[in-house]
C-alpha cells in the first residue's frame, strides 16, 4: 500500500484556479436551473392564450399553478434523498429527460384537469433539479468563490425565465402555446444527452461510496496536473458516509437558523411565484396587450438576472444581511405600487424591474445563504430541505393569487396585499443576522459564517 498521504479533495480545489473541467460542470448545472426558470416562466405567459383558446376562467388556473410547485416540493424532499444515494449525477439526468418527456406531453392537453395533472407530475423531476445542481456546483466550486459561482449558477433560473418570455412573445401568437411547451423538452432532452457524456459524479460521493476512485484521480489531475496519483492513492474527504439527517440542521445552535432559513425562502417564493405566475394574465386584464403583458413579466425576469449577477460580488464583499435586508425592503414598496391605478406604462416596467432585481434576483442569494450557514456535511440536506420548504410558499403564491382574484380584489389590493411577504423576509433576515452574532461559533462552523 502506498505510503502517500491520503490527497484533500477539498483541498485540491480550493487551492488552483477553476479548470476548464469545473467551467464545463457549472456551464452544464447552470443550463438545468434555467429548465427551471423557463417552465415556471412559460407556464405563466401560456396562461392567457390557454384562457382565450379555452374559454375558461383566469381564476380556475390558480390550482394548475399549484399542482405543478406541489409536484417540485415532492420532487425536492425526495429525490434530493435519493440522489444521496445514488448520486447527483444519474439524479440530474434522470430528472431532465423525465421532464422532457412531460413537456412534450403537456402540448397535447385539452382540459384542464389533463393539464393538472401533467403539471403535477412535470413538476416531480423538475423538483431535484435545483437542489442537486446547487450541491454539484458547490462541491466543485473553491471555497473563495463558492458563493459567486453558485449564484451564478442559480442564475440560470431567471435567465430561462427571461428566455421564457422573449420566445413566448414571438412563438404563441405565431404557433399557438403549445410551440412552448415543444421548444421546453427539447431543451431538457438535448441537455440530458450532453450532460450523460460530459457531467461528472461528485468526487466526495464516489470516494464515500468508495466506487470510480481511478475517476476521481483523472478528475484531480484536470483541477491540478501536478498531483502525482496512482492505483494506490487514498483520498480524504470532510462528509459522513451516512449523509446528514434532517434532525442535524436543528443542532449545534442552528435550529433557530434553520426556522428562519425556510421562513425566508417560504416567503419569498410566495412572491416570486405569485408574480411569475400571475403577473402577465393581471396586467393584460388591466387593458394592456398580450404582447406588452408578456414584456412585463419579462422585465420581472431581467430584473432577476441584473439583481443575481450584481449581489454576488457585493455579497462577497460586505455579506449577505447587507444586501437582502435592504433588498427586500425595497421590494416590499415596490410590489404594493405594481397594481397602483393610472400608474404609467413607464414607471410600470421601472418598478416591475427592480422588483425582480430584489424578489427574483434575492433568491440565489437565499440559496446560498444556507449553503454557506451549514457546514460541508449538512450542506446538501440543508440546502434540499429550505429549497423544499419554501416550495410551499410557491404553491401558496400562485393559488393565493387565483383566491384573491376569485373574491375580486382590486389590483392594488391584491398587490398591497403581496407586497407583506417581503417585509417579513426583511424582519426574518434581521433576526438571523442578531442570532448569527450572539450565536458562538465553533472553528469548522465558522468557514460557514453568514457573513462569509
Amino acid at each position: 500500500m502506498s505510503t502517500q498521504a491520503p490527497i484533500d479533495i477539498a483541498a485540491v480545489i480550493d487551492s488552483n484556479k477553476v479548470s476548464p473541467l469545473q467551467v464545463r460542470l457549472l456551464i452544464l448545472v447552470g443550463l438545468t436551473v434555467v429548465i427551471d426558470g423557463f417552465d415556471v416562466q412559460a407556464m405563466g405567459y401560456v396562461a392567457p392564450a390557454i384562457i382565450q383558446a379555452w374559454g375558461i376562467d383566469k381564476a380556475s388556473l390558480g390550482p394548475v399553478f399549484g399542482a405543478g410547485l406541489f409536484g417540485m416540493l415532492i420532487g425536492s424532499l425526495t429525490l434530493s434523498v435519493l440522489a444521496d444515494k445514488i448520486g447527483r449525477r444519474p439524479v440530474l439526468i434522470g430528472a431532465s429527460l423525465f421532464f422532457a418527456v412531460m413537456m412534450f406531453a403537456t402540448a397535447h392537453v385539452t382540459t384542464l384537469d389533463q393539464l393538472l395533472v401533467l403539471r403535477f407530475i412535470a413538476g416531480l423531476g423538475l423538483g431535484a433539479i435545483m437542489p442537486n445542481a446547487m450541491a454539484l456546483a458547490g462541491e466543485f466550486s473553491p471555497k473563495r468563490k463558492r458563493v459567486t459561482l453558485m449564484m451564478w449558477v442559480s442564475c440560470g433560473f431567471t435567465i430561462g425565465a427571461v428566455l421564457g418570455g422573449l420566445l413566448s412573445s414571438v412563438m404563441i401568437p405565431a404557433w399557438g402555446w403549445q410551440s412552448v411547451f415543444y421548444l421546453g423538452g427539447a431543451i431538457p432532452l438535448v441537455l440530458s444527452v450532453l450532460m450523460y457524456f460530459a457531467t461528472p459524479e461528485s468526487m466526495q460521493f464516489e470516494v464515500l461510496r468508495g466506487k470510480n476512485t481511478e475517476h476521481v484521480g483523472a478528475l484531480l489531475r484536470q483541477i491540478d496536473p501536478t498531483l502525482h496519483i496512482d492505483a494506490d492513492t487514498r483520498y480524504l474527504v470532510h462528509e459522513s458516509k451516512g449523509g446528514a439527517p434532517v434532525a442535524e440542521l436543528f443542532r449545534h445552535g442552528r435550529a433557530w437558523g434553520t426556522v428562519l432559513l425556510w421562513g425566508i425562502n417560504f416567503m419569498n417564493l410566495v412572491n416570486l411565484y405569485f408574480l411569475s405566475n400571475w403577473l402577465p394574465t393581471i396586467t393584460k386584464s388591466a387593458g394592456l396587450s398580450l404582447t406588452t403583458a408578456v414584456m412585463v413579466g419579462t422585465m420581472l425576469q431581467l430584473g432577476g438576472v441584473i439583481g443575481t449577477l450584481a449581489m454576488g460580488p457585493i455579497i462577497d464583499r460586505i455579506g449577505f444581511f447587507k444586501v437582502l435586508v435592504p433588498a427586500f425592503l425595497i421590494a416590499a414598496v415596490t410590489i404594493a405600487m405594481i397594481g397602483q391605478p393610472g400608474i404609467s406604462l413607464g414607471l410600470l416596467f421601472a418598478v416591475v424591474t427592480i422588483t425582480g432585481l430584489c424578489i427574483i434576483g434575492g433568491q440565489p442569494a437565499v440559496n446560498a445563504l444556507a449553503a454557506v450557514y451549514y457546514p460541508t456535511t449538512e450542506r446538501s440536506t440543508g440546502i434540499g430541505w429550505s429549497l423544499g420548504i419554501g416550495r410551499i410558499g410557491s404553491i401558496v403564491g400562485p393559488v393565493l393569487g387565483g383566491q384573491l382574484i376569485r373574491w375580486q380584489w382590486s389590483d392594488s389590493a391584491i398587490f398591497l396585499a403581496m407586497a407583506i411577504p417581503a417585509a417579513i423576509s426583511a424582519l426574518m433576515l434581521i433576526l438571523m443576522a442578531v442570532h448569527s452574532r450572539d450565536r458562538a461559533l465553533t472553528p469548522s462552523q465558522a468557514s460557514a459564517s453568514l457573513s462569509h
